[in-house]
């Protein structure tokens, strides 16, 4: 029996999940805010549906057809900060009575961040260590994650969240950024960053489906990196002039990005490994670099 994956804001890497899911004979629906977007994952096999907020018959069905569903819509750190019962989650706002009586008691997963453990001045963190957020956004992830949990209990579905790290793939990586002469070396002395290639959480996705799997796991390569090595070698691949080291204060950085680099911390994957048995494709920068060439090259 064909079985119906639903998610919630088919971007970036959802879609990567999803064309994962539809190879191994899923069928597959999905919301998108824009018309057009819609017309293309049409032309792409998908089942769109427009969703910005608000219910509708059809897209209540689809939830009551589905077998799983995944929630890739970032919350709303105003609405989280107004009314924390949703978390500002619209998804949750909109559906949270519905998910009490769907037919086939689907397995729930929610995309989050390994921003919501904060600063830690780069050390270790895992699914244990306490969270401080640090960025709105990030607050209003973890009072999603939250929400999530005290719903999918009230419901009595199994519900996995991911956090991710940094996501990258085709199209979205460090080296094609430098290819188009976009790369900058930016210092902050003793900073790093986990990092995360889309294929990575597809894979973990359809292994915590196909094991009906719930938790908290964190979904990022094995090592944490300062981001101007990951330029630098992305650079040194192109065969093209390493861009100069810029320092942290001179950097003109957008407020979101500056936030970033207020929260150093090295995300350990052990529990997705274990309880899982995730393994990773692109374990590292490295890796994924060598694997954006491949792609960039194939592209012409």
């Amino acid at each position: 029996m064909t079985k119906n994956l639903f998610i919630f804001g088919l971007g970036y890497s959802a879609r990567v999940f999803a064309e994962h899911m539809r190879a191994e004979g899923w069928q597959l629906t999905g919301t998108t805010r824009s018309a057009e977007k819609a017309a293309d994952l049409a032309k792409a096999g998908f089942h769109p549906l427009l969703y910005s907020g608000g219910v509708s018959d059809e897209l209540t069905a689809a939830l009551r057809a589905a077998d799983a569903i995944l929630i890739s819509i970032a919350p709303d750190p105003d609405a989280a900060e107004a009314d924390p019962e949703f978390g500002g989650d619209p998804v949750l706002q909109d559906f949270a009575k519905e998910l009490t009586s769907l037919p086939k008691k689907p397995w729930l997963g929610y995309l989050s961040t390994v921003g919501v453990y904060g600063n830690h001045d780069g050390a270790w963190v895992d699914e244990t260590t306490q969270c401080h957020p640090v960025s709105r956004r990030s607050k209003a992830r973890i009072a999603a994650e939250t929400a999530w949990q005290k719903a999918a209990a009230a419901a009595g579905l199994t519900l996995g969240i991911f956090r991710l790290s940094g996501i990258y793939g085709p199209g979205r990586n460090p080296l094609e950024k430098v290819a188009r002469g976009q790369g900058r070396r930016i210092n902050k002395p003793g900073q790093v960053f986990n990092r995360i290639h889309v294929d990575d959480i597809a894979a973990a996705l359809a292994l915590a489906v196909a094991q009906h799997k719930g938790g908290i796991f964190n979904i990022t390569d094995d090592e944490p990196a300062p981001p101007q090595d990951v330029v630098a070698f992305a650079a040194n691949l192109l065969a093209v002039d390493v861009p100069p080291l810029i320092p942290f204060d001179d950097a003109d950085l957008s407020p979101m990005g500056r936030s970033f680099y207020g929260e150093n911390k090295r995300v350990s994957n052990a529990k997705s490994k274990t309880e899982l048995g995730l393994r990773y494709s692109v374990p590292d920068y490295r890796t994924g670099m060598k694997r954006a060439l491949t792609s960039l090259k194939a592209r012409g």
